[in-house]
């Protein structure tokens, strides 16, 4: 059977042709030809840059596969996730890779999280019968990944208290509401496609033992872990758990106060969550009995491979969207949909922001901080604000995540994540009206 272009390949050409079109038509053709290189550049850049936070966090994600923590989280919420993902068994390491990824995005740990959801991706893969292609549990997986529920949007609201917002995690609520909006219809956006989609084979039975209830237990191949550290070795490490612990009192009062709503205490809530995370995950794998220097350093290897086989793709995303920007192309399409915009309330200043998010993260951060330092208070910087913290680059999530597992045919992934980003958009506008 003949396979069906891409999405994902139509809209970057799309991309390419429109860019250069418009870049003719103002004259930019030597703003796009510079943006090229300037694009393949980042993207080599920016994976190389990867690869130590990917090593990192493919490492602890090792540790916690040792320490048999991916079973315990999976088997803890089973019931939604086989609802979800009725093509993944339960006890998959894929899905509890899925849900740190999940739970990282909605910390706002955007260092933890694409390691996360990389590994998530790979292991989905582990069960795909059709290499390079999509499968259902891959669509779902990427569209509720590119508008995940978010909890602390810390990014955005640090630059809300940095520039003097009366209220700077106003945002907070929004956001949430916005993205349960998002979420939910890209899970009914997925699902809808799938069932009208061409379907993937079943996946292959995968080796394991049968439990007790029935299920397929799947062992975590590698390093065996040790018995569990004797009295010596948890009193240290508990004293130190004790230690911190009492270094978080001391530090609450000499601030004479509970932690208040200023740019000090989100930039600090940043700094702390990841090495809590990590001493958190290390601890539960040192007290299971794991090796965790050499689990970190076997995972870790990974994350040296993935860098270099998303450089590709990274480069033909970041190329396109470089040349779509410069061209002035972006600019008249913004100039096409504000009538519409304008009938549902959302301020011009503020499309742009809904045009670049889906495209690229920095770009849309800039605007984002520009907006708000501008006029902090504003309208306008609220709602720009909570989209930055309930949205997400799709077209780069779906380059990195599929390039690492090398997956072409992206069958119904692209539109239900673009579904899930546009109602987004139109929910975090709604929310602001109403919360205004």
């Amino acid at each position: 059977m003949k396979q069906k272009s891409s999405p994902l390949n139509i809209i970057w050409l799309f991309m390419i042709v429109a860019a250069t079109v418009a870049a003719a038509y103002n004259g930019r053709m030597e703003a796009i030809s510079g943006g090229m290189f300037d694009a393949a550049k980042s993207a080599v850049t920016l994976a190389i840059g990867w690869v130590g936070a990917m090593a990192l966090w493919l490492g602890v994600m090792k540790v916690m596969e040792h320490a048999g923590a991916m079973q315990l989280i999976a088997r803890a919420i089973r019931p939604l996730m086989k609802r979800l993902f009725p093509d993944v068994p339960p006890d998959h390491p894929a899905m509890s890779a899925m849900i740190l990824n999940f739970a990282a995005n909605a910390l706002g740990l955007g260092n933890a999280a694409t390691p996360l959801g990389i590994k998530a991706i790979k292991e989905l893969d582990q069960l795909n019968p059709e290499k390079g292609t999509a499968t259902n549990a891959m669509c779902l997986f990427l569209a509720i990944n590119t508008s995940s529920v978010t909890i602390l949007p810390l990014g955005a609201i640090a630059i809300r208290a940095g520039a003097g917002a009366d209220n700077p995690a106003k945002i907070l609520v929004p956001s949430i509401l916005a993205t349960l909006m998002s979420t939910t219809t890209a899970i009914l956006a997925a699902k809808l496609l799938a069932a009208k989609s061409r379907p993937v084979a079943a996946p292959a039975t995968q080796l394991g033992e049968i439990s007790a209830d029935g299920g397929v237990e799947y062992e975590t191949p590698g390093l065996k872990r040790d018995d569990p550290p004797g009295i010596i070795g948890q009193i240290v490490m508990w004293t130190l758990v004790a230690a911190f612990a009492g270094a978080v009192v001391m530090r609450l009062v000499s601030n004479g106060s509970a932690a208040t709503l200023s740019a000090d205490f989100f930039s600090a809530l940043s700094h702390w969550l990841m090495p809590v995370i990590l001493c958190t995950f290390v601890l539960f794998g040192y007290f299971r009995g794991v090796k965790v220097y050499e689990s970190l350093v076997e995972g870790a290897k990974e994350g040296f491979d993935i860098a270099v086989r998303i450089i590709p793709y990274l480069v033909a995303i970041f190329v396109a969207i470089g040349m779509f920007r410069e061209s002035g192309a972006l600019d008249i399409v913004k100039s096409i949909i504000s009538p519409v915009t304008s009938l549902i309330g959302m301020p011009e200043e503020a499309v742009p922001m809904a045009l670049i998010r889906p495209l690229s993260g920095s770009g849309a951060f800039g605007l984002m901080s520009e907006i708000v330092n501008r006029a902090p208070n504003s309208f306008l910087a609220f709602l720009v604000s909570t989209m930055q913290g309930s949205t997400e680059t799709t077209f780069y999530v779906l380059a990195v995540y599929f390039g690492a597992v090398g997956v072409f045919r992206t069958r119904h992934a692209v539109p239900a994540a673009l579904t899930a980003d546009v109602v987004g958009a139109l929910a975090a506008l709604l929310v602001c009206r109403l919360m205004w």
